[in-house]
């Protein structure tokens, strides 16, 4: 009986310290750091940062009072990058049919993809080494000119790495293989007039007895598309001739849309309207060749010309196995007229301000995703020191680096033997 009871205790007593240890993470304070904080205040030199509670909660603080310190001994600390419009997690090896998860035939306007999202992919700790922190998940959808919805991931590797679901509708739209563009655009254009005109009509019969027909509940997709017209999700659309980005603004306007455009390979020539119509667009800064009739105007330089026109410019690798050299490609665009900090805010706070996460600038009061470099981050020489998520410092050695390690150590085991 008394063996039973101290039992109980212990495991009462075990479950208490477990809870403890869950809820109350040690507070961290940075030391001696260059911090890039994409903010109003520049660049910080001697800085300290606090974390607590998975946030920052100081900024040079008079009185510090943390549980650790680290010392960053003078070296460059910024908020984690955040990648966007690729399938990291939902693609293992693009040859194997069965570990993809990105695509559905029948996909349309509601297709989830995140519930297929692997955070344990061997690709996401090979990213985290290019100081990746986060990421915005696009589906390839399927037949239907809506390819699903994106979302949000950390890259901590955990089972609850998901953040936000359903966070924006992805249009294919712009040249097609068979048939003509006008279609896409047609099809959006009558998706969204429909919906509006039933969202009218049903604000007039507000007052009026309804009908059964009018107690219906919307159906999933009518649902996403009201969302759309209420601004409350972004309509990320794929497009890059002029004339598809101006009738795009047209949408954009006549509808109120919260729209940011994908590729955008003609932008450099409609760059005032763009701006005008406060029209973000995500690029890949080492699109330099013409890939299509569609794309003439392909320059190593847009990134700089399209943030000087005062256009919100996200920088984009769309290959999730070499997402981690994000940092090079904004690196080339520095290399071509882009400001270092424009850079830096263009895979930090500017994907945070268009896609709504707490995150991307070092600031009291954002989550504590935060990056210690070597060196210039845009340098091909630099590595990351150390890398934090949500205040927990994660590392950021890969499969890639195991097998390094196995062939070239030496061994009386034969060369490429399998463990």
């Amino acid at each position: 009986m008394n063996t039973m009871k101290i039992f109980k205790s212990s495991l009462i007593a075990l479950a208490c310290a477990l809870t403890s240890s869950t809820v109350s993470a040690e507070s961290l304070a940075i030391i001696n750091a260059t911090v890039h904080t994409v903010t109003e205040q520049g660049i910080l030199t001697n800085a300290t940062i606090v974390i607590d509670e998975g946030k920052i909660t100081a900024i040079n603080p008079d009185v510090m009072n943390a549980d650790k310190t680290f010392d960053a001994n003078g070296r460059i600390l910024t908020p984690g990058f955040i990648g966007t419009m690729n399938q990291l997690g939902l693609v293992e090896v693009n040859a194997v049919s069965k570990s993809r998860d990105a695509s559905e035939k029948k996909a349309d306007i509601t297709f989830d993809a995140s519930l297929a999202y692997n955070p344990k992919s061997t690709a996401i700790a090979y990213t985290r080494k290019g100081g990746i922190t986060s990421n915005i998940v696009t589906p390839l959808g399927g037949d239907d000119m809506f390819r699903g919805q994106t979302f949000v991931v950390d890259l901590s590797g955990g089972f609850d790495s998901v953040l936000v679901t359903q966070n924006a509708v992805v249009a294919d739209l712009g040249a097609k293989s068979k048939g003509s563009r006008a279609t896409s655009l047609q099809k959006l254009i009558n998706k969204l007039e429909d919906a509006q005109l039933k969202l009218t009509k049903k604000t007039q019969n507000k007052t009026k007895k309804k009908d059964k027909g009018e107690k219906k509940s919307p159906k999933r997709d009518e649902k996403v598309v009201n969302e759309l017209l209420a601004g409350t999700k972004p309509l990320i659309a794929y497009a890059d001739r002029a004339t598809d980005l101006l009738a795009l603004i047209k949408i954009k306007k006549r509808f109120k849309l919260n729209l940011i455009i994908v590729g955008a390979g003609d932008a450099i020539i409609v760059k005032e309207q763009l701006a005008k119509a406060n029209v973000p667009i995500i690029i890949n800064a080492m699109s330099n060749l013409p890939s299509s009739f569609d794309t003439l105007h392909a320059s190593l330089d847009n990134a700089a010309e399209l943030t000087a026109a005062g256009i919100k410019v996200i920088l984009s690798v769309d290959d999730a196995h070499n997402l981690y050299q994000l940092r090079f490609s904004a690196g080339n665009a520095v290399a071509n007229g882009l400001s270092k900090r424009d850079a830096l805010a263009s895979i930090t706070a500017n994907v945070a301000d268009v896609f709504g996460l707490d995150t991307g600038r070092i600031a009291i009061g954002t989550k504590a995703d935060l990056v210690l470099w070597s060196s210039d981050p845009f340098e091909l020489s630099s590595h990351v020191d150390k890398l934090w998520i949500t205040g927990q410092e994660h590392s950021t050695k890969s499969r890639q680096d195991a097998l390094r390690n196995r062939y070239t150590t030496k061994s009386e085991m034969p060369k490429a033997y399998i463990k």
